[in-house]
């Protein structure tokens, strides 16, 4: 259950979020003895520092946070997150002269702190507790908090336990909490309803490939949402070493991203039109796998050559987001793990994004700073359009040369959209490493950049 704030009425104590370059000013204003003990234990207000504050009789009177300065600071984010897991037992509330943007973002670090991967092995979550900060809409940060939940959840359940079932599984609950509808097209009836390419990359899987949709809401403009969901991803017939196949768990990062966001937009209520359509799949090896050089024709009639069938993530999507364009939307987005070339060219920490509106870009890029959700606009570059037509059918899937992967990846999956707004994020939903409110393992991206740029971008 993701974690809510302390009730506001709640018996709490102070935790003085205290910047390095303020440091001194604001010891001065403290009371002799506790001004005293901050000397005395070293206390600087450093990034990551905590002291504790003993009251006259003994107890614990309150605690304080450095935040560093402003260099150290820009070298990270959800700074506050690392002070959650050192403060003992009870309720804390900030005293802080943050506000704005950067003020929630440290309240939405103090949730994401206390997230744990419990289902296998139980976890021990941060003690303390905080109060919601006055200014900040605590609604809205629980709504995030329960969103990026819901995603780090789904990316980290193995693939024994989070197939194609269980992700329609997930969706189909995750409706219900909202009164939102879902429905399914499942195995032959891929073929039957035209989703030629979903059925081929997951018909030698254990399930049955399938296509998912989810739509809520009954005003307002329309946007449409379509996550990758390949569950587990072998790299089919190219199969993949196994270094690189360890963590296909996480292939469906695209579903569990665009599904976390559509969580927090309902539970938001904002006034719009949603759709979700995710293609879950596994990408397995058996005597149904499609083969490199088959010729496949997507659901819009276009042809695609296979010369890597471990390039099965733009097939899926190629056929669902033909789909989404067969009907007016105002904003259509797809988010996806989808190449290791973007990791080589932003890091593990960046959501890089394609779009030719450059409002959208604007809002995105702008969105993301103040949500601490860093992405970064990438070009769909035209000239590269020859690098994806392999001569004997339409499309290639899998360009040779190793050039500009990510960029040709992102054309091949425009060739399939049909209507101007359109924006895909080539994310890689995985923390490498433990860092302030992000543990090590599965991680939304980009999702709060779009939720943030959601009002300007359908005018709501």
């Amino acid at each position: 259950m993701p974690p809510r704030f302390a009730a506001p009425d709640a018996p709490s104590l102070p935790l003085h979020v205290v910047e390095e370059e303020a440091f001194a000013d604001w010891r001065a204003t403290r009371p002799a003895a506790e001004a005293a003990w901050l000397t005395a234990t070293g206390f600087a207000a450093g990034l990551g520092e905590v002291a504790l504050l003993p009251g006259t009789d003994g107890a614990l009177a309150g605690a304080a946070a450095g935040l560093g300065n402003a260099a150290r600071r820009a070298r990270g984010r959800f700074h506050l997150a690392g002070a959650a897991a050192r403060l003992p037992e009870g309720v804390f509330h900030m005293e802080t002269d943050l506000a704005g943007a950067a003020l929630e973002a440290e309240a939405l670090g103090l949730l994401l702190a206390s997230y744990r991967f419990d289902r296998y092995r139980a976890q021990t979550p941060p003690k303390a507790g905080f109060k919601a900060p006055a200014g900040v809409d605590a609604a809205r940060v629980e709504a995030l908090a329960a969103a990026e939940w819901l995603t780090r959840d789904l990316i980290n359940t193995p693939a024994s336990d989070m197939g194609p079932e269980a992700l329609e599984d997930a969706l189909f609950a995750l409706a219900a909490r909202h009164g939102a509808t879902a429905s399914a097209v499942r195995g032959e009836d891929l073929i039957a309803r035209n989703f030629p390419l979903i059925h081929a990359v997951g018909r030698a899987g254990p399930q049955a490939p399938r296509l998912l949709e989810m739509r809520w809401g009954e005003a307002g403009p329309r946007l449409t949402l379509v996550g990758k969901g390949v569950c587990f991803d072998t790299g089919g017939l190219n199969l993949k070493p196994g270094e690189s196949m360890g963590l296909m768990k996480k292939d469906m990062g695209g579903a569990a991203s665009v599904m976390g966001l559509a969580q927090a937009i309902m539970a938001l209520g904002l006034p719009l039109r949603l759709r979700v359509l995710i293609p879950a799949v596994e990408n397995s090896v058996s005597s149904a796998s499609f083969r490199p050089q088959d010729i496949l024709r997507a659901r819009n009639g276009l042809s695609v050559e296979v010369n890597n069938t471990d390039a099965e993530g733009r097939l899926v999507l190629a056929d669902a987001l033909a789909l989404a364009c067969e009907e007016e939307t105002d904003l259509l987005i797809s988010m996806a793990t989808l190449t290791g070339a973007a990791r080589v060219a932003v890091g593990p920490d960046i959501a890089p994004f394609y779009t030719d509106d450059d409002g959208l870009a604007a809002a995105l890029t702008s969105a993301a700073t103040d949500a601490a959700d860093p992405v970064w606009r990438m070009p769909f570059h035209a000239p590269y359009e020859t690098m994806i037509e392999p001569g004997i059918a339409d499309l290639d899937n899998a360009p040779r040369g190793g050039f500009a992967g990510s960029i040709t990846a992102a054309l091949f999956l425009r060739r399939f959209v049909a209507q101007a707004r359109y924006a895909h994020f080539d994310i890689y939903g995985w923390q490498p490493a433990d860092a302030p409110a992000r543990p090590k393992g599965g991680v939304g991206q980009g999702a709060r950049a779009i939720l943030g740029a959601l009002p300007g971008a359908l005018g709501l």
